[in-house]
């Protein structure tokens, strides 16, 4: 009720803000107001940081009506045009920096709006493998999958584009946006969008290709120019190659080395032609080995969404042990997890209680825990520990009976966890401090 009631403050808003009736002025593009509001409350519900102009989500909503009332009035008009794109450096899991892109709140909203005109024109002609940032799709149905038919087929193409969103040609991008849409004013602020250039440290920076990661738009229109850069292309000429694409990031079975080669060669030869390159080191073809195959070949490994695919020992329904070609966390995610911990920097919390602690981080633990813990789940319980470390740490520094005794906070941990073992989530797994 009271969003049905804001709505409706909003729409007299529009109505009354140069003092007539802007229903009676008809507007170039038909742009709903309802739709922007949405389009508001899925930006607010994402969070993220400020733009260029440095205000907050919190900011624009201080003068809600107004700010509304301003990008409905300028897109409906087709007078909007993009402010530059914040560009900030974030480090990679593998090490280096990508760079992110970072709209104005005002400027996610836009794209939010056209998001929501425009990706239920896109979504149905997706392929049903193509699973990053698609409603209903996951990582964790690409891995499952993956899993599956690497038990099927011998080999694995592992593939990456090298700096997709930094790459995609706008001209064949558009190509495929006018395909889906006639709609005007959603083909206007695309282009427009594609062309907002990113201001750096060191100033302005013009845009010739790409699309901003960071982008509220951007994920859509990697997936649309993606679908037929290499989905339908596969899906045409090698329809008995099963793969699973999220994003950048995917992987292809083979049932032969030969035919993975052959299939490298031809995918090449189609990323060129699409202007774009395969990654040189995160492409590679692996070999599948399990108790059944047991030749020896060099790569029989990869990485895939923060899993590594490698032949592990596993047990049957009967007991027995035999070698299973099958994901766990990776060293890259485990890395991350210790250097997310530490970046808690717990023993600098000592005014906190341990109730404050877990209402601090115990979002992150479950996170972590739901998707590291899908597949051979104890590969992730090192990473786990790692938490309890950071506890006594935290505890030596809050009681100075403890500071001395690393032992002692230690078991001090262990009885607090055996008292309250829903305190934090991996405690609930048993995951706890010694308390002997």
């Amino acid at each position: 009720m009271e969003q049905r009631g804001y709505i409706i403050q909003f729409y007299k808003q529009v109505n009354q803000q140069t003092g007539r009736n802007l229903c009676i002025k008809k507007k170039p593009y038909v742009i709903s107001k309802n739709v922007v509001y949405e389009a508001f409350l899925r930006v607010k519900a994402n969070k993220g940081s400020a733009g260029i102009d440095e205000q907050s989500i919190a900011e624009f909503e201080e003068n809600l009506k107004d700010n509304l009332y301003k990008i409905w009035n300028r897109m409906s008009s087709g007078s909007y045009f993009p402010p530059a794109v914040k560009a900030v450096e974030i480090p990679k899991k593998a090490g280096g920096t990508r760079t992110l892109g970072i709209p104005t709140v005002s400027d996610r909203i836009a794209q939010m709006t056209v998001k929501l005109y425009f990706e239920p024109s896109v979504e149905p002609f997706f392929h049903e493998d193509s699973y990053g940032y698609r409603p209903k799709k996951s990582a964790i149905q690409a891995l499952e999958i993956t899993r599956k038919r690497c038990w099927k087929y011998n080999w694995v193409l592992e593939f990456d584009i090298k700096g997709l969103f930094d790459n995609i040609d706008h001209d064949l991008l558009m190509r495929a946006v006018e395909k889906h849409t006639k709609v005007e004013w959603i083909k206007v602020y695309i282009k427009r969008w594609l062309r907002a250039p990113f201001q750096t440290k060191e100033g302005i920076i013009e845009r010739i290709s790409g699309t901003p990661q960071g982008g509220v738009i951007s994920p859509v229109l990697a997936n649309l120019f993606l679908h037929y850069t290499f989905d339908k292309w596969m899906a045409i000429n090698h329809p008995n190659n099963p793969f699973a694409r999220y994003a950048d990031d995917a992987v292809i079975h083979c049932q032969t080395e030969e035919e993975a080669k052959k299939l490298l060669e031809s995918l090449n030869e189609r990323m060129n032609i699409c202007k774009l390159e395969l990654h040189p080191t995160k492409t590679k073809i692996i070999y599948c080995k399990d108790a059944d195959r047991k030749e020896e070949h060099e790569n029989i490994s990869f990485d895939f969404l923060g899993y590594t695919f490698r032949p592990r020992l596993s047990k049957n329904r009967w007991g027995k042990h035999f070698v299973n070609f099958t994901p766990a966390i990776s060293n890259k995610s485990k890395k991350s997890i210790r250097q997310k911990v530490r970046g808690w920097k717990l023993q600098l919390k000592a005014n906190k209680e341990l109730f404050d602690l877990s209402m601090m981080f115990n979002s992150a633990i479950q996170g972590w825990i739901n998707y590291y813990g899908k597949f051979y789940k104890s590969e992730m319980y090192a990473s786990l520990r790692h938490i309890n470390k950071a506890l006594i740490m935290w505890a030596r520094k809050k009681y100075k009976r403890l500071a001395r005794h690393k032992k002692n906070a230690e078991r001090f941990m262990g009885r607090i966890a055996i008292q309250n073992p829903k305190l934090f989530k991996h405690w609930e797994l048993g995951i706890k401090p010694t308390a002997e």
